[in-house]
């Protein structure tokens, strides 16, 4: 951490705290639990959403179409901090570290990850690695807060992904597509888990607004290093359409409502939702003109179900 100086930079006041709700990283009282439940299982169905959406960028120029992708939110995120007067406080000591791993690792390099992956590897491959996040972050996620992790909650995870891996189904892959599934996981989870030191000074809104403005920088020097500032005309009408979706649902507010359950429900509970992304992109892809989702998506879809109910239950 920084060393301390005789006109130190205000903190900001933290946030009063509903009856019932709980602080940071302690789990929150009915009906705050349940608020928080269906903030963070909508945020996962808008990643889900995501799949469907994406698919308009596969011929765009991948960092140019994420890095105005993130700018957009991050204007987003301040207009709307600046409406609802929330305030911001600026990333000092270690928490440059955490905000920028966040960046570094759960947005640009998990994109690359994706990207590169499949082309090593069929699409499903990728997604059962990700799925497998409810059970490291059922692991790491009590280890952060200096507890045991919930034997019910590691089950109820293994669930969710068995479930997840149903859902998605299965792939071939090469060795090269196998360890970029294993990068994306590892992105995956520390998306969640780097927010977790930094969420009671920051908030779910400075942490979102800190790892996008962040990404979008880092982004944005890529892209400029590999695809030339010319990338951005190639966008057409459709990728405009993709890039705004996925920077006013899947980034402004699905990071928001997500660390905000992160900070009520702590990282081991809140990563059992995640199970709820796929199961929303096999819906919203069926919705757009995909095939209807057959026996074994159902199968998958009651096994996440059946997970959650178990996991997420109060005893």
């Amino acid at each position: 951490m920084g060393t301390e100086t005789k006109n130190p930079e205000p903190e900001a006041a933290a946030p009063a705290l509903e009856p019932d709700a709980a602080a940071p990283g302690r789990p929150a009282r009915p009906p705050a639990r349940f608020r928080a439940v269906a903030t963070g299982a909508f945020a996962m169905s808008l990643v889900g959403s995501s799949v469907g959406v994406s698919r308009e960028l596969t011929a765009a120029p991948l960092l140019t179409a994420q890095a105005v992708r993130y700018t957009f939110a991050v204007l987003l995120l301040l207009a709307l901090a600046r409406r609802a007067g929330v305030p911001l406080v600026r990333p000092r000591g270690r928490e440059w570290l955490y905000l920028g791993g966040i960046a570094a690792l759960g947005l640009v390099l998990f994109n690359i990850a994706v990207v590169r992956g499949v082309a090593h590897a069929e699409p499903a491959v990728i997604a059962v690695a990700v799925a497998c996040v409810p059970v490291v972050l059922g692991v790491v996620g009590p280890l952060l807060d200096h507890r045991a992790p919930s034997r019910r909650v590691l089950l109820a995870a293994v669930a969710v992904t068995a479930g997840s891996a149903l859902v998605e189904g299965t792939g071939r892959a090469d060795a090269a597509g196998l360890a970029w599934a294993a990068v994306a996981l590892v992105c995956e989870a520390a998306f969640t888990l780097l927010a977790v030191p930094v969420l009671a000074r920051h908030g779910a809104w400075g942490v979102s607004l800190h790892a996008v403005w962040i990404g979008a920088l880092m982004l944005a020097v890529l892209g400029l290093a590999t695809e030339g500032p010319a990338a951005v005309t190639r966008l057409t009408a459709g990728d405009w359409a993709a890039v705004a979706y996925l920077a006013v649902m899947v980034t402004a507010v699905a990071f928001l409502l997500w660390y905000s359950t992160v900070a009520a429900l702590g990282a081991g509970v809140v990563g059992l939702l995640t199970g709820v992304a796929p199961v929303s992109a096999a819906l919203v892809g069926t919705a757009l003109g995909g095939r209807a989702p057959g026996l074994s998506v159902w199968a998958g879809v009651a096994v996440v179900l059946a997970g959650l109910g178990m996991g997420l239950r109060r005893r």
